[in-house]
C-alpha cells in the first residue's frame, strides 16, 4: 500500500469532496480516497503502482485545480 496527497484548489463543500472522490476511486489501484474541503488536502491510498500525474489530470479533468509543488 502507498499513500499520496495532493493539495487541491477549488473544493468548497462535501459535494466538491464527494466528486473527487468518485473520479478517483474509478482508476484501477485506488483503494481509498479521503478529501478534505477545509484543508484542500486529498489523500488517496493506492494498492498498486499509479503514478501522481495520473491523480492529479483526473482531479483537473473534473474543474479543479492541482496546487503543484515546488
Amino acid at each position: 500500500m502507498k499513500e499520496v496527497t495532493i493539495n487541491v484548489k477549488g473544493m468548497v463543500c462535501n459535494g466538491c469532496e464527494n466528486r473527487i472522490k468518485n473520479a478517483l476511486k474509478t482508476i484501477e489501484g485506488v483503494e481509498n480516497v479521503n478529501a478534505n474541503h477545509n484543508t484542500g488536502i486529498v489523500s488517496i491510498t493506492l494498492n498498486n503502482e499509479v503514478e501522481k500525474n495520473v491523480l492529479e489530470e483526473k482531479i483537473e479533468d473534473i474543474g479543479f485545480e492541482v496546487v503543484k509543488e515546488n
